[in-house]
């Protein structure tokens, strides 16, 4: 298995808007071959922003890389950052997982 995750740092007051943001919107993840599950964590909270992640697992590093070359992965991702720029507090970070146990 694969875990690919992007973690977000929002600002105060920004939590709820954010979380209505991935609720809403259509990721098209159930269509690609090798998609397992989706998770979106919420982490702890500082003074200038609270910390999420999305928690993605796939079949396979394989299977994740080609879903990023994927029209589904392009879908997904056409509005990115182009709105709800101001509920950010820096970049988002990927990080991506082989599972060893």
């Amino acid at each position: 298995m694969y875990i690919a995750m992007n973690r977000f740092k929002i600002k105060p007051g920004c939590e709820q808007e954010f979380i209505d943001v991935w609720a809403g919107r259509d990721s098209y993840l159930d269509t690609v071959p090798g998609f397992k599950e989706f998770h979106l964590l919420r982490g702890p909270s500082e003074a200038d922003y609270t910390l999420f992640s999305s928690h993605a697992v796939w079949e396979s590093k394989a299977a994740f890389e080609a879903w990023t070359q994927s029209d589904a992965f392009k879908k997904a991702h056409a509005n990115a950052g182009k709105q709800h720029r101001d509920i950010y507090a820096g970049p988002a970070k990927l990080e991506c997982f082989d599972v060893v146990l």
